[in-house]
């Protein structure tokens, strides 16, 4: 069969799922599952013969020759004995559970998985199919999954800016289901002949992320897995744990993330009555310069811990981060000061599936300390004014970025050159002094110049869909700030 029609083999029954009551979540969890004990059979056959680990009573064949209640049951079962597991395959089924409750549809589930060899199909084939089910997943807004699922052009764009190098490691400290791994992945294979150890490199050692949602974790794992990132015999790449929690063992060359939205970090805790409740959750490291509960500004200062010296970052922010005071203030002097922070892309709202977000992709370069600011100036590209995107009709494409490539020059970044002058006021690409930035409120790096077309007058208006649309994401935001007053109230 072809990949199109195997593409469209597993979407249809998705879609049958659904009709039980079977989220795309759900679906991709029991099919995550399934696809490894499958691959895992392929591999533990002529001419692989490798030893999987896993127990012959629980293995593919055990599922392949049973059906009804006994086929539920064991499946139940083989999911909790695989889920004590170590290594990979104690990772892919940790706290796995059974959603798909009509034996009948397991069993054909079962029968599609096993119709095709799995390992034969190419790691595009195999990453394509599971690709476009997180995507879908990621739209289906009741499952919440869309924070874990950073827009692919973007990622490309900031991949293709840092350049990362053959040889080199690269972290993620909220990985979500691994797009920024894969992209990396991609551009190193496509602008370098690896050797057998450069390949072997990236194979096994190049990449590093964390997770803190056990789910989320999974669904990474065998995405890097299906795309060949990382084997079943070898120890995951993927840590469950909150990355923000510990001062890091290791630093890398390169950190690539989209650390989750939302502003406080919390946790839930327990009273003497037996009560739960959420409280705000702050980290106390030494080696961070502000101790706050501020989510986005914790992961600032750790992104700069984890990074080697001359180690590059490009990570998306919000823009609460360019301009609040207190931590805010002392994170980015701090930032200027032992990083060269030489980048800032201004991004357009109606990218992300978390309605109305407005952030930023900063990119700096872990630098040695010095009693001098590394920071001499910032290049800000403005992709935001007068840009509209929405997910549905005018979802961001890696086109659209281009230009902000082209100016960021990655070849040598020594030789920009701006777009804007007091003769070109339109231009988005503008540079601000260190001494520039200082003297501002707070060192506010909030930084616009253009003209919104849309403040000018009502001609100016953008097509009643379009104005719908803003509004509808303006109030959904607005109503998540509201419940995080809320959750800080109780």
């Amino acid at each position: 069969m072809t990949s199109t029609a195997i593409v469209n083999k597993v979407w249809n029954f998705c879609h049958t799922l659904r009709d039980d009551g079977v989220g795309y979540g759900d679906y991709l969890e029991q099919l995550t599952y399934l696809l490894f004990l499958k691959m895992a059979d392929e591999y533990s056959k002529p001419p692989y013969n490798r030893d999987t680990h896993i127990p012959a009573n629980f293995n593919w064949e055990s599922l392949r020759n049973k059906s009804g209640a006994e086929l539920e049951s064991h499946y139940v079962q083989l999911l909790d004995a695989l889920g004590k597991k170590t290594g990979m395959l104690g990772d892919i089924f940790v706290k796995s559970q059974n959603k798909i409750t009509d034996p009948a549809k397991l069993h054909k589930l079962i029968q599609l998985i096993d119709g095709e060899s799995w390992v034969l199909l190419g790691a595009d084939v195999k990453g394509d199919i599971y690709e476009g089910l997180l995507q879908k997943n990621a739209e289906d807004t009741k499952s919440g999954a869309g924070q874990y699922f950073t827009p692919r052009a973007l990622i490309r764009a900031m991949v293709e800016c840092v350049r990362p190098e053959p040889m080199k490691t690269i972290a993620d400290p909220a990985c979500g289901t691994g797009g920024f791994f894969l992209a990396a992945s991609d551009y190193l294979t496509a602008t370098h002949k690896l050797n057998k150890e450069q390949l072997k490199f990236l194979k096994y050692e190049t990449f590093h992320g964390w997770e803190i949602v056990a789910s989320t974790a999974r669904l990474c794992l065998m995405n890097l897995f299906l795309h060949n990132v990382g084997d079943m015999d070898h120890e995951s790449p993927i840590l469950r744990d909150d990355s923000l929690r510990t001062t890091p063992a290791t630093n890398f060359d390169y950190v690539l993330t989209n650390p989750p939205f939302g502003k406080k970090s919390s946790t839930t805790v327990t009273n003497d009555k037996g009560e739960e409740k959420r409280e705000a959750l702050t980290y106390n490291r030494q080696d961070f310069w502000a101790t706050t509960s501020n989510k986005q500004l914790n992961f600032v200062q750790h992104i700069r811990s984890i990074l080697k010296p001359g180690g590059s970052a490009a990570v998306v922010l919000p823009d609460n981060v360019l301009f609040e005071g207190g931590a805010g203030e002392t994170v980015r002097k701090e930032l200027m000061r032992s990083t060269e922070l030489h980048t800032i892309l201004r991004l357009p709202t109606g990218i992300f599936y978390a309605q109305g977000v407005k952030a930023n992709v900063l990119f700096f370069e872990n630098k040695p300390a010095s009693k001098t600011a590394h920071t001499k100036e910032v290049w800000i590209y403005d992709y935001r004014t007068n840009v509209k995107h929405t997910l549905k009709t005018n979802p961001l494409a890696y086109e659209d970025l281009k230009d902000f490539i082209a100016c960021y020059a990655p070849a040598d970044r020594y030789k920009r050159k701006e777009t804007w002058s007091s003769k070109s006021p339109e231009g988005r690409w503008r540079k601000y002094s260190y001494e520039e930035i200082m003297a501002r409120d707070k060192a506010s790096l909030d930084i616009f110049w253009l003209k919104d077309d849309s403040l000018e007058d009502s001609a100016n208006l953008p097509d009643p869909g379009v104005l719908a649309a803003e509004i509808v994401e303006d109030l959904e935001a607005a109503l998540e700030q509201f419940k995080l007053i809320a959750e800080d109230l109780k």
